[in-house]
């Protein structure tokens, strides 16, 4: 059939299923979009002409936020359905990188297809056209190379064939799925050609769930067995595989503990017997002091960041050693670790089989479930409310500690970056496999409203709370607009600290002094130190269409949770925090993470920091 390389793209999409345990899904459910001369009267017109029960249009603000959104949304579907992204040329491509690279790091799947430069050069440079001497064939499309799992230009019609086939394949591989990248000249997008009917077939693209090598499964359960403090560090693999009952039959049959990344955080239940809470510079009390005995870590799922193994210093035991579960060799072998190359349901199942009767010492299980009750105790600190405090402003934990006595398992939490991150991994308490969606491999600022938004077309019916701070908030609020023309009701909780929190926590405690991490006005000495600036994110929120909440105190807040989470239209609650005191503070961190110090300086700060820095960093291990 007789059709433009955008038509036929736009058809072969709306025709490609994922399947899984018997379960079908929609690969590419929507497309995001925002039009310009690179895709408009190509992937646009296509998309106008299919109509929307072909192949359904969402309206973006901001090429990075759709980028978020769809990766929200990915997350939210297991990794099994996704969304597709469409830019113009230029600029609108280029918005995509900081987009790409999250959905990469953290192995979720979108595909982007931004227009790109005249495939024929008709004229040469075009508008938006980047030229580099020494190659002609380079564009600004090329800067998704690096941060993309897959990436091809369609140069030429007959090209999209093996092009949308390999681009659907990495798509749907659990291991290699990321961003993908089809870059499309404009003038290829408009042009026609004679499809076989055969590329425009029902495609069903089955997950698969690799099971363990025999002999990678037997040395496995001989270190588990050999081992007597052995610890699991659950990541985002045991989500993406749907392992939870998997991980939790494993945990109660073998009484080892469970402690969770941030990707990880709800892999148990809280309250599980088993679980520990988080691990690593953002995690508890109790999973560091486990960590730092562990003769054996089993690390199922997780790509083992710094922040998970606080900078290499957190495993301390001397015989300590490493057993990695995880789909991606890359990853099982990290640490010099035993590896067990499978899915994370199935490679866990096949364990416990394997070391059937096997049991970790009574007194192992006691003394973890004491630690782990001694944190719940700081937690309840953290969140208690005096009732001097009603009527003062929130701290940043009180706020949590309010959602937490308000939420149950059907709310979903959506953050990534800024001081919540920490204080959520230490205190949140994840009621099902899904309420907790941190985004913490890129930690990007401005993601939790898109990314939100994605999660509620995901999960309608659902309440999801994108929790963001001032700067959070002034990086990519454009989204409010798309919420509010779908009418998807997610509540966004503003809380202002007037600032760069977390980064200024962070200047200070490296000798920073916390230098330029404050939003207010120049004082005379040139420093950011005079008074906050008259900034209103509140009104900023309403005037983009949000139902908009302004909270003063704890006593305020309280209702005005309530009557968001209530609420069927997207709600923003607007609070100024308190700054934390010493009842009401989160738990300061468990275990280091490096961000190198000046090795040379002369303000007083910078030199007792570096001191600091040398003490930590001469614990730093190398696992072989």
């Amino acid at each position: 059939m007789k059709l433009t390389v955008a038509q036929a793209l736009v058809r072969f999409l709306a025709r490609q299923y994922t399947e899984r345990d018997g379960q079908r899904h929609r690969l590419i459910a929507a497309t995001w979009g925002i039009f310009g001369h690179g895709n408009v009267a190509g992937i646009g017109q296509a998309l106008l002409e299919a109509g929307p029960h072909a192949m359904p249009f969402l309206q973006g603000r901001n090429e990075q936020a759709m980028v978020h959104a769809a990766v929200g949304y990915a997350r939210q579907c297991g990794r099994l359905s996704a969304h597709a992204v469409t830019t113009s040329i230029g600029p609108g491509a280029t918005n995509l990188v900081t987009g790409a690279a999250l959905a990469t790091i953290n192995r979720i799947p979108v595909l982007l297809l931004p227009g790109d430069s005249f495939a024929t050069r008709p004229a040469d440079p075009v508008l938006q056209q980047l030229e580099v001497p020494y190659a002609g064939d380079v564009t600004v499309n090329d800067a998704l190379r690096p941060v993309s799992r897959h990436f091809d230009r369609v140069t030429r019609p007959e090209a999209l064939i093996p092009a949308a086939l390999q681009a659907v394949r990495m798509l749907t591989d659990p291991v290699q799925t990321g961003a993908v990248t089809l870059a499309l000249p404009q003038d290829v997008q408009a042009q026609a050609y004679d499809w076989p009917e055969e590329f425009f077939a029902e495609r069903v693209w089955r997950v698969r769930r690799p099971r363990p090598d025999r002999s990678e499964l037997a040395a496995a359960a001989a270190a588990v067995r050999g081992s007597a403090r052995p610890l699991i560090v659950a990541g985002g693999g045991i989500r993406h595989s749907g392992a939870r009952a998997a991980l939790a039959a494993f945990a109660e049959a073998t009484g080892i503990p469970v402690a969770s990344t941030q990707a990880g955080k709800g892999a148990l239940p809280h309250g599980h017997p088993a679980d520990v809470g988080g691990i690593g510079h953002t995690g508890t009390a109790a999973a560091a002091d486990l960590a730092r005995e562990a003769d054996l870590v089993i690390a199922a799922g997780t790509r083992l960041t710094d922040f998970t193994t606080a900078s290499a210093t957190l495993f301390q035991h001397p015989a300590v050693r490493f057993l990695g579960l995880n789909l991606d060799a890359y990853d099982a072998h990290k640490l010099a670790a035993r590896p067990l190359v499978a899915d994370a349901r199935e490679g866990l199942d096949e364990l416990r089989d394997a070391v059937a009767g096997h049991r970790v010492a009574p007194a192992y299980e006691e003394a973890y479930r004491r630690g782990r009750a001694r944190w719940e105790a700081r937690v309840d600190e953290a969140y208690a409310v005096p009732a001097a405090d009603e009527d003062l402003p929130p701290t940043q934990t009180q706020v949590l500690g309010l959602l937490d006595a308000l939420v149950d398992g059907t709310d979903i939490l959506v953050n990534a970056a800024g001081s919540l991150p920490g204080d959520l991994h230490k205190l949140w308490r994840t009621r099902s496999a899904d309420q907790y969606h941190v985004e913490y491999g890129y930690s990007c600022m401005g993601y939790e409203i898109p990314a939100a938004l994605g999660v509620a077309l995901a999960a309608p019916g659902r309440p999801v709370w994108a929790l963001v701070g001032d700067g959070t908030y002034l990086m990519n609020p454009t989204e409010l607009v798309t919420a509010v023309q779908e009418g998807v009701p997610v509540k966004v909780v503003i809380l202002d600290n007037h600032g760069y929190a977390s980064i200024g926590g962070l200047s200070g405690a490296v000798g920073g002094e916390g230098f330029a991490t404050a939003y207010r006005f120049r004082a005379p000495d040139a420093s950011y130190t005079g008074d906050p600036l008259p900034v209103d994110l509140a009104a900023n929120a309403a005037s983009l269409g949000m139902a908009v909440i302004r909270a003063r105190t704890v006593r305020d807040l309280r209702e005005a949770l309530a009557e968001a989470r209530a609420a069927t239209r997207p709600t923003c609650v607007y609070v100024q925090t308190r700054t934390p005191d010493t009842v009401s503070g989160p738990p300061p961190a468990q275990a280091w993470w490096d961000v190198p110090v000046a090795e040379t300086a002369t303000r007083k700060a910078a030199v007792e920091a570096r001191e600091a820095y040398d003490r930590q960093a001469a614990q730093r291990r190398r696992h072989l």
